[in-house]
C-alpha cells in the first residue's frame, strides 16, 4: 500500500478567481447592461456565454475534479470534510456553468433554468450549514451569496421578473467581490505566509 505526502496547497485559488471573472462579467452586465457596444444581442450574448463556459465553468470543475481526486485517488489533503463539500460544490457548479455558458451561447431559451436554480439553491444552503458547521465562515458567507444568487434567480427566470433579473445580476456582482477577497486571502495565506480572514 502506498502513501502520499500531505499537501498543504489547496486549489481554491483557481476555483475562486475563475467564478469571481465570471461573476463579474455575468452580474455586471446584467446588473448595468453595459457595456453593449455592439448592439447586437445575439453577438452580445455569445461573449457572455463563453465566460460562463470557460471561467465559471471549466475553471471550477477544474478545482472540483482537483479536490475530489485529492480526497479520493490519491488521499494528500487533511482536514477533509470540510473539503468533501468544496470539491461537490466546485464540481456542481462548474458543470451547471458550462451548460448555461453554453445555452447563452447558442441563445437557447432560458426559462428553464427557474428549475436548475431550485436544485443549486439547495446546494447553496448545504454549502453555508456545512462551512459554517466546520467554524469556516468566508465561505459560508460565500454560500449564502450563492443562495441568494438562486433565490433571485428562481423568482426571474420562472417569473419573468426584471427585478430579479437585477437582484440576480446585482448578487453575482457582489459575490464576485467577496469571491475575490477570498482569492486574494488564500494566495496570500499560501504564497507569502499572511494571515487573511479566509
Amino acid at each position: 500500500m502506498s502513501s502520499f505526502p500531505i499537501s498543504q496547497f489547496w486549489p481554491l485559488a483557481i476555483g475562486f478567481l475563475s467564478l469571481s471573472i465570471n461573476y463579474f462579467v455575468q452580474g455586471g452586465t446584467t446588473l448595468t447592461k453595459y457595456p453593449n457596444w455592439s448592439k447586437d444581442k445575439a453577438s452580445f450574448d455569445r461573449t457572455i456565454g463563453l465566460w460562463g463556459i470557460f471561467m465559471g465553468g471549466f475553471g471550477q470543475l477544474i478545482t472540483g475534479t482537483y479536490l475530489m481526486v485529492g480526497l479520493s485517488w490519491f488521499p494528500v489533503y487533511r482536514n477533509a470534510a470540510p473539503l468533501y463539500m468544496a470539491a461537490l460544490a466546485f464540481s456542481v457548479y462548474g458543470l451547471h456553468w458550462i451548460v448555461l455558458g453554453y445555452r447563452r451561447y447558442i441563445g437557447a431559451e432560458y426559462g428553464p433554468e427557474g428549475w436548475m436554480a431550485i436544485p443549486v439553491l439547495g446546494l447553496g444552503i448545504l454549502g453555508a450549514f456545512s462551512f459554517g458547521g466546520n467554524g469556516d465562515i468566508p465561505a459560508m458567507i460565500l454560500f449564502i451569496g450563492l443562495s441568494l444568487i438562486y433565490v433571485s434567480e428562481i423568482f426571474w427566470r420562472l417569473g419573468n421578473s426584471k427585478f430579479f433579473e437585477k437582484a440576480t445580476g446585482f448578487f453575482q456582482l457582489l459575490t464576485g467581490i467577496w469571491l475575490f477577497y477570498l482569492t486574494v486571502g488564500v494566495t496570500m495565506n499560501f504564497a507569502n505566509g499572511m494571515h487573511f480572514w479566509v
